[in-house]
C-alpha cells in the first residue's frame, strides 16, 4: 500500500510514526520546507530565549533515523487527480492509495480590516517569526545604546492562547531588561487586543482568571470588547474612535486553511478548512483524510476542538490507525478526541494550567510540567536525528 502524507507538522510527523511499524505500507512525505517548525515554541524563539535550533528539526534527517524508507520530497503540492488516485507537486507526480492530508493553517488576516496584513505579522510562518523576533531585538538594542528613553509599543491583536503566550513573554523579557539596566520603567507598552469580551476564549474559567492575573503583574495592557476598524503605519484605529501607535504588531486572531484547500474543491467550512466525517476521511472520498488545522475536527458530540498540536497529533493516530485497518479488512474507529489538558506559558518561569479536568496548577509547578511535555516532544524528535547520524557513519 502506497501511503501519501502532506505535511509535515505535529500531525503528519505523528503519522508517519505510527504507519512505519508495518513493512507493507510503503510512506511518502511531503512538505515545501526542509524543516519541521515547532509552532508552540514560537512565544520563546521571539522573546529570544529559544535559538532556531530549538524550534526547528531538518525533516530529511529525522526521515533517515527510522530503521527502514522513509520516502521525503522537498515540494510544494499543486494538485490531486482522485481519478488517477496522484498528487501533483512542481515537480514530479505521485501515486497514492491512501492519503492524509496534513497541511496545517496559516493566520488569518481578515480582508475587511484594512492595512492589518500589510502592516503586522504572524507566527504561523518560521520565516514571520524570525522578522518579528529580530524587530523585537532591535528594540532592545536601541534601548541600550540611546539614552532619551524613547518609548516603543508593541500591538498584539488576538488575545487565544498564541497571542498570550506571546504578550507575556514579551513582557517578562522588557521587565527584566528594565531592571538589569535600571531605565524609567513604563518604557517599553505592551497592549494585547481582544475583540471578545474575555482572554482565551472557550478556555477553563481558572486559566483565564489566573492569566488575567499575570499579565496584569507584567504590565501588559489587556483590551477586550476591542474591535480593530483599519490599521495604517504604526497606528490601530479601533472601532471606538481611539487609535493606538505602535513600533511593530503582531496578529493572532484566527487561522484559515490554504495550500491543498485552495485547489482541492470539497465541501470547506468559513475557514477554509476541510469538512471530515468522524473517520476524518475528506467529505466524499473513502481514501483521503485530513487532520490537524486544515480540517475542521469534531468529537462525536459535534462540537468543534480547537487547532492544537495535541489534536492534531490524536487525529494523526485515528487516521493512520484506519489505514491499516482497512488493509487488514477491519472495521474503522470514530475519532472522538478532547484536550487532555492545556497550559499556558506566562512568562519566565510561570505558567497556568489543567490536566485531566482534575488538576489545576499555576506558577513555577506549572511551567515545569509544560515544560517536561514540550522537552518530551522535543527528546523524541532529536533521537530520531541522532539515529539518523549513527546509520550514516
Amino acid at each position: 500500500m502506497k501511503v501519501v502524507i502532506v505535511g509535515a507538522g505535529y500531525g503528519g510527523l505523528r503519522a508517519v510514526e505510527k504507519l512505519v511499524k508495518r513493512k507493507n505500507v510503503e510512506i511518502t512525505l511531503i512538505d515545501k520546507n526542509p524543516y519541521h517548525y515547532l509552532q508552540t515554541e514560537a512565544y520563546g524563539y521571539i522573546a529570544g530565549n529559544f535559538d532556531i535550533c530549538d524550534i526547528t528539526v531538518d525533516i530529511k534527517s529525522w526521515c533517515e533515523g527510522f530503521s527502514r524508507d522513509i520516502h521525503f520530497i522537498q515540494d510544494e503540492c499543486i494538485g490531486i487527480d482522485t481519478n488517477n488516485k496522484t498528487i501533483q507537486t512542481k515537480g514530479q507526480t505521485i501515486l497514492y492509495d491512501e492519503l492524509i492530508i496534513a497541511t496545517g493553517a496559516k493566520t488569518n488576516f481578515p480582508a475587511f480590516i484594512e492595512g492589518l496584513k500589510e502592516f503586522s505579522h504572524g507566527v504561523k510562518v518560521l520565516s514571520r517569526a524570525y522578522q518579528f523576533k529580530t524587530q523585537f531585538e532591535e528594540i532592545i538594542y536601541k534601548k541600550v545604546k540611546n539614552s532619551d528613553h524613547k518609548e516603543f509599543n508593541i500591538i498584539i491583536g488576538g488575545a487565544g492562547l498564541s497571542g498570550v503566550e506571546i504578550a507575556a513573554e514579551m513582557a517578562y523579557i522588557s521587565q527584566k531588561f528594565i531592571n538589569s539596566i535600571g531605565i524609567k520603567k513604563g518604557n517599553i507598552h505592551i497592549y494585547l487586543i481582544e475583540a471578545y469580551d474575555s482572554i482565551l476564549n472557550g478556555m477553563d474559567s481558572y486559566i483565564v482568571k489566573n492569566t488575567l492575573i499575570r499579565l496584569d503583574d507584567l504590565g501588559v495592557k489587556v483590551m477586550t470588547n476591542s474591535f480593530i476598524d483599519s490599521v495604517s503605519q504604526n497606528t490601530v484605529h479601533l472601532k471606538t474612535g481611539e487609535n493606538l501607535e505602535f513600533d511593530f504588531m503582531i496578529f493572532t486572531g484566527g487561522i484559515r486553511a490554504i495550500g491543498i484547500n485552495d485547489i482541492f474543491d470539497v465541501k470547506k467550512n468559513r475557514l477554509n478548512q476541510f469538512i471530515v466525517d468522524s473517520y476524518l476521511r475528506v467529505e466524499g472520498f473513502e481514501d483521503i483524510y485530513a487532520i490537524g488545522d486544515c480540517a475542521e475536527i469534531r468529537n462525536l458530540k459535534g462540537d468543534i476542538l480547537p487547532p492544537t498540536s495535541q489534536i492534531a497529533e490524536q487525529c494523526a493516530s485515528v487516521a493512520a490507525k484506519n489505514i491499516l485497518r482497512k488493509l487488514d479488512n477491519q472495521p474503522l474507529i470514530k475519532y472522538d478526541g478532547k484536550m487532555d489538558g492545556m497550559f499556558v506559558a506566562l512568562g519566565g518561569e510561570y505558567a497556568v494550567g489543567t490536566m485531566f479536568d482534575t488538576l489545576k496548577l499555576k506558577g513555577y509547578m506549572a511551567y515545569l510540567l509544560k515544560k517536561i511535555i514540550t522537552k518530551s516532544y522535543h527528546y523524541g524528535l532529536k533521537l530520531r536525528l541522532n539515529n539518523s547520524f549513527r546509520t550514516r557513519r
